[in-house]
């Protein structure tokens, strides 16, 4: 697979109203999405909702949209979220409908950067969008950028090597693999997937 085009059978349309980006964890979505919103401001990147508390430094609105338990299971109730789940048992993360449709109507290219769960879900509620999947350049790149930090034992390494082979598995749903090997190539490749050429 060459890591200059974009391959699946969405490659060599016309951009799609929305674009989803998804891939294993560890491969680098949060910082290609990181790049996007500073080479590409023309870009819309969703905010995600959640119930959890911010943390130190976090914005309402641009790192996340905080909300409460009863909002969230109204957003949910009114079918207004593209996809939620519960997270680590706890709090709920999802993509709220209405901001991307106001987007889409304003003609705006909107990017969602979801996991795999999330990303199954928008299939179902969004079929017209487009679905990116990251890859890693090889397995032995993502086992590096997972087991690099150190920071866990090795039964929690395991666990998460056994996530990622069974999230690579999944790359045929997606219509486009675009590789990390570069964060900003990645980032350009996926802008010009969204129909937007040039910085600015």
């Amino acid at each position: 697979m060459s890591p200059d085009l974009p391959t699946g059978a969405g490659a060599a349309t016309a951009p799609a109203p929305v674009t989803v980006l998804a891939g294993p964890t560890a491969v680098g979505k949060g910082t290609v999405s990181a790049a996007i919103r500073a080479r590409y401001p023309q870009i819309w990147l969703s905010v995600s909702a959640t119930t959890r508390a911010p943390r130190p430094g976090e914005v309402d609105g641009v790192h996340y949209r905080f909300v409460g338990e009863e909002e969230f299971s109204r957003l949910i109730e009114d079918g207004q979220m593209l996809e939620w789940a519960v997270v680590h048992g706890r709090n709920k993360y999802g993509t709220p409908r209405g901001p991307v449709e106001e987007k889409v109507a304003e003609g705006r290219p909107v990017l969602l950067e979801i996991d795999l769960a999330g990303a199954r879900q928008v299939r179902e509620s969004l079929p017209e969008a487009r679905f990116v999947f990251l890859a890693p350049p090889d397995w032995d790149t993502l086992v590096q950028r997972l087991v690099g930090r150190g920071t866990e034992d090795e039964e929690e390494r395991e666990r998460r090597l056994a996530t990622a082979r069974v999230e690579l598995a999944a790359e045929d749903e997606f219509d486009v693999t675009i590789v990390n090997d570069s964060v900003d190539r990645a980032a350009d490749e996926l802008a010009r997937l969204l129909g937007v050429n040039d910085l600015t």
